[in-house]
């Protein structure tokens, strides 16, 4: 459990960072032209990291969902609003309210056990949590 929530924190720092960044480089060359390059460049790098760890098999590409294959479609997308965001709202409430879709959907989900996710129950104390979260940005809003 340990390594997964290390994994979580480093992404959830990453995606601030990253946000930051991209919502900065758009001001300077536009949105499109930044999404491009951090593709791109995300492409390349997968790629290299691909090329030397060799984990899995392009023959697995055809017994996979072809529906599980299009998040990179919705990285253009999550890349695009998430810039969009940031230059309006900035990035302390763009990204709280971030992490609540994020959560919502998670639940919704995790609940439902939707894309072959192993469903759990959905019980007060998540509705609580979440109520909490919202609660908190509109706390952390205030001015």
């Amino acid at each position: 459990m340990l390594p997964g929530i290390l994994f979580s924190l480093l992404a959830g720092m990453f995606i601030t960072i990253q946000s930051v960044f991209n919502a900065n480089a758009s001001e300077k060359i536009g949105l499109w032209q930044t999404n491009t390059i951090v593709h791109g460049l995300g492409f390349v790098v997968s790629l290299i990291i691909f090329m030397m760890v060799r984990d899995g098999t392009w023959k697995d590409v055809q017994e996979t969902n072809k529906l599980y294959l299009v998040g990179g479609a919705l990285g253009v997308v999550i890349v695009f609003s998430v810039m969009k965001g940031i230059v309006i709202l900035g990035p302390a409430y763009s990204v709280s309210i971030l992490l609540i879709a994020q959560l919502l959907l998670a639940v919704v989900v995790n609940t439902f056990g939707w894309f072959g996710v192993e469903p759990v129950s959905f019980s007060f104390s998540k509705m609580a949590g979440i109520m909490m979260m919202i609660g908190g940005i509109l706390v952390f809003q205030l001015k």
